[in-house]
């Protein structure tokens, strides 16, 4: 589903809320430290996403599902290719293995008895693929990049997917060359991803 960034509100945290729990480059698994204090209603607002995406004094949470089917043979994991109707220009084209997006004031809005973040989280999930399978899910750990124009202002928190089986497909048609791929094949072919999806397979599966 497209978005109109010129008027939707985005949730983020003051990056310096983030540099005082403890500012590191790259991933990092500790979510314990992190996760609830970013969540903490004191801390979250929601601003302007035109203007959040320039501006480096704030981060933008953004949650990163990673869709996992373990097999006899291996770690298997969902990736795709960004096409060009997706909302973040600066990616298009770039592979993935990760699914998510911005938490917008809608989902802070809606009557689920959720957290805004998990009600954000299921919301694109449902815009973004169909899991047809049950499946156990956990969070894993934090992504930030400060080296990338996008990283700055964005920071990502990780999601591991454990499936039944590989049964996943995509409701966006800017999701393209989709399926499951064996992890040993992506690691050797990391240079065609996004920065996050680098910084994920080297930190969880390498």
């Amino acid at each position: 589903m497209s978005v109109d960034v010129s008027t939707e509100c985005v949730m983020v945290v003051p990056t310096a809320v983030f540099h005082e729990l403890g500012h590191f480059q790259g991933f990092s698994g500790d979510t314990d430290r992190y996760v609830r204090a970013l969540l903490d209603s004191s801390h979250i607002s929601y601003r302007p996403r035109a203007e959040m995406e320039t501006n480096p004094e704030f981060k933008q949470l953004i949650p990163y599902v990673i869709c996992r089917y373990r097999d006899p043979a291996g770690d298997k994991l969902f990736q795709y290719t960004r096409g060009g109707g997706q909302g973040e220009k600066r990616l298009h084209k770039k592979r993935s293995v990760g699914i998510g997006g911005h938490i917008s004031s809608d989902d802070a809005s809606a009557v689920s008895g959720q957290h805004p973040y998990e009600e954000g989280m299921r919301r694109e999930l449902q815009e973004e693929i169909a899991i047809d399978c049950q499946y156990t899910q956990r969070c894993v750990g934090l992504i930030n990049d400060d080296q990338t124009e996008v990283g700055r202002v964005h920071l990502g928190v990780v999601h591991v997917f454990d499936l039944e089986r590989p049964s996943v497909e995509p409701r966006e048609a800017d999701l393209v060359d989709c399926g499951f791929r064996d992890v040993r094949e992506l690691l050797a072919e990391l240079d065609g991803f996004e920065t996050w999806s680098q910084i994920c397979l080297k930190a969880l599966f390498a």
